[in-house]
């Protein structure tokens, strides 16, 4: 019944197998791909006409993880999976970058691709497995894919690189000081396709180093899938690539000129109207025939290409009049708002971020519902995109994919340089409200979340900064790497490639390519001429500000530290939270208490701070022996007075120890509610506390000198 094909090959620390033919055999393309215990089935399916008028080439991937893979029941009221989750978000987009550039030029007909996690054995990250899944399933789908591609993941620990990392090793990266580097390299036999990494401070070399090593240690992978597809692969889609090189002429010869005019115009509005205009002006020239060609539009962004990269390649001037290593201008500026914890105004050419950080306690602490487990963290880094930071009328809504995966890579890049939870018990969430766009708002976040954060008083242990850089490739060979890419090129260019980290090193490295791929040269020019422009950029961010603020807000919380036994935990919380509330109530702090024992009162008051320290500590604390305390009589009797003294505990003053001279009933000095001054003598055999106050002087709250006491007990 099921026309099974089955090939493993022993991969790194597991063994690797792809499997089609029993599971989804509708699909056109199906494979089940496991390494070690985690599973992930990816599913392709492909139109096989194109709509018309199509004019974008339509791939859709979606990475789903089920629960159930790890054994376990989805929370929420409905008990389901809902919405995905921002690993989902961020894996589909891992698949896609790769992928993508490697469909036949010209193919426009929809695709869609689902990856879904079966099992995880909480060690081998479903990423991975998913990426080659996609791959194989591609690769035998027929569908005209130029692949297939391999994908590894890349540790460096001790200064050695590591192929596959655990999930353990790589879960709270910052926590695990041996652990240096979290880096996905995606390739074809011949050239890496894709990278994003979250690193600590690598150096260029090193940085190079694990791109390579991961592009070496996938090519098992794409020799398994292509053995896998020659037992299994379906007969290939008949697609002719189109040929419009004489509709590309007519073009051409309509509106070069006007188009090249266009493209000399330096500022972005005024260009791209310009550019519309000529737009228009072309199709206005042309037939009817060729206006209504499905391939107008590739004909006319081909003559985009041409011209932009054609003056760039041959005479080094950008269409913005730079050279190629010229960063724009930057301007800087923090503490712009009056009432946010933090802000910073992050300017550089037609690029702008206005970046606020707000400052949280442990209640404020992200709780993240993963396969593998639960987590909190206390880093939140939000990026927004509105229309308008393009001039354009669009979606306005929830973040998607894009804002997801760009905040995620400035999330990274600042990773690094966070201080310790244990220095810095806050919870910190910067939020990047992305004001203009022309070229990397996400290497813009990075900066001004870096100069955000400094200004809400986060003990950073060095200044981020970001920077994208772009890479022209003729037929020819001849190239050009070009620093801080505008949109333009970035959308007609052949590489994305940003760089983000300290003088230091590298935190962060994210590449996209768009051609087959690059060579190691071209890639460390590119990550040289990035390191230049990182440097020149993190200057001028010191023209604002180089560390954090020594002193908070106004308006952020402070926090107080504190450790008690954790035997003690239950004793400061009360019956059903009775104390605890109490405290909070009495000093107006909030206060949060972990597992571990460990206590943090957060206030704007410092008074509240104190009195909720103070509670505290008189709950968990033990009285001193010989140490004198203020009190309050809350009962007489006839041989003495029980005096409350430290927290809730009580302890008598014998009558003899009230006063240097003999008294018949404590109610001839005392009453009860009088505050008083006394000492711990001891405990007695019962461990009964105690007390004395004919030692102690009431006014002063001092001991009284022996000699002193020797004489007033002679007047007596």
């Amino acid at each position: 019944m099921f026309n099974v094909t089955k090939k493993s090959i022993q991969w790194g620390q597991e063994e690797l197998t792809l499997e089609t033919g029993k599971v989804a055999r509708q699909a056109d393309g199906s494979v089940i791909a496991t390494l070690g215990e985690t599973s992930v089935m990816a599913n392709v399916t492909y139109a096989r006409e194109q709509k018309p008028g199509q004019d974008f080439f339509p791939l859709t991937v979606h990475y789903q993880e089920k629960t159930y893979s790890a054994g376990k029941i989805p929370g929420g009221f409905f008990k389901r999976e809902g919405r995905p989750s921002e690993k989902e978000t961020l894996t589909s987009r891992l698949i896609d970058r790769p992928i993508r550039p490697l469909f036949v030029d010209g193919f426009k007909n929809e695709v869609l691709v689902i990856c879904t996690v079966l099992s995880h054995d909480l060690v081998n990250d479903p990423d991975i497995v998913a990426m080659i899944a996609a791959s194989a399933a591609l690769t035998i789908s027929g569908v005209p894919f130029m692949g297939p591609i391999g994908a590894a993941r890349v540790g460096f620990a001790n200064g050695e690189y590591v192929l596959n990392p655990e999930v353990a090793d790589m879960d709270q990266l910052r926590m695990n000081p041996e652990q240096r580097l979290d880096l996905v390299v995606a390739g074809t036999k011949d050239a890496v396709m894709m990278v994003e990494s979250e690193a600590y401070e690598l150096s260029e070399a090193e940085m190079l180093g694990a791109v390579k090593f991961g592009h070496e240690q996938m090519q098992p992978v794409i020799d398994l899938i292509i053995d896998f597809a020659e037992a299994s692969a379906k007969e290939p889609f008949d697609f002719t690539p189109p040929d419009y090189s004489a509709l590309y002429a007519r073009v051409k010869a309509a509106g070069e000129a006007q188009m090249r005019a266009a493209f000399a115009i330096l500022d972005k509005q005024e260009r791209t109207a310009a550019i519309s205009a000529a737009v228009a002006a072309i199709k206005g020239a042309l037939s009817e025939e060729d206006q209504a060609d499905a391939n107008l539009g590739s004909a006319i962004k081909k003559l985009e290409s041409s011209i932009l990269r054609g003056d760039v390649v041959a005479n080094g001037k950008r269409i913005d009049g730079r050279d190629t290593k010229t960063v724009r201008p930057i301007v800087s500026e923090v503490g712009i708002l009056p009432r946010t914890h933090g802000s910073a105004l992050f300017t550089r050419g037609e690029t702008q971020g206005l970046v606020i950080t707000t400052l949280g306690t442990g209640e404020d602490e992200q709780i993240i519902d993963a396969l593998h487990g639960n987590f909190r963290s206390n880093f939140l880094l939000h990026y927004n995109f509105p229309p308008y930071s393009v001039g354009e009328v669009g979606r306005f809504g929830p973040p998607g994919r894009r804002e997801i995966g760009h905040g995620k890579l400035a999330w990274r890049a600042l990773q690094a340089v966070l201080p310790a939870p244990t220095d810095f018990p806050y919870t910190i969430r910067v939020v990047s409200e992305i004001t203009e766009s022309n070229g990397s708002s996400s290497m813009a976040t990075v900066c001004g979340s870096s100069l955000s954060m400094m200004d809400a008083g986060v003990p950073l242990k060095a200044p981020v900064a970001g920077v994208a850089m772009g890479l022209i490739l003729e037929d020819d060979g001849k190239y050009a790497v070009l620093t801080d890419i505008l949109g333009d090129e970035d959308h007609l260019g052949d590489m994305d490639f940003k760089v983000a980290g300290t003088e230091n090193g590298i935190t962060s490295l994210q590449m996209d390519i768009k051609v087959a791929g690059i060579t190691p040269a071209i890639m460390e020019q590119a990550l040289a001429q990035a390191k230049d422009g990182r440097m020149h950029i993190l200057g001028e961010m010191a023209n604002a500000l180089t560390e954090g603020r020594s002193e908070f807000s106004a308006h952020a919380p402070r926090i107080e530290t504190m450790t008690i036994p954790t035997d003690k935990i239950r004793e400061v919380i009360g019956s059903g939270g009775k104390v605890i509330r109490e405290i909070v109530e009495t000093s107006g702090a909030k206060v949060d208490i972990n597992d571990d024992g460990v206590i943090k009162i957060a206030s704007a008051n410092a008074d509240s701070i104190k009195k909720a320290y103070d509670m505290i500590y008189s709950i968990v604390a033990e009285p001193e022996e010989g140490k004198i305390y203020t009190g309050k009589v809350v009962k007489l009797v006839d041989f003495g007075a029980f005096v409350n003294f430290f927290g809730k505990r009580d302890g008598l003053v014998h009558v003899s120890q009230i006063a240097n001279k003999r008294l018949q009933h404590p109610n001839e000095v005392l009453k009860e509610g009088q505050e008083v001054k006394v000492k711990l003598l001891g405990f007695d055999d019962r461990g009964k506390v105690r007390l004395g106050m004919k030692m102690v002087d009431q006014e002063t709250g001092e001991e009284i000198a022996p000699e002193k006491k020797e004489k007033e007990d002679a007047a007596e």
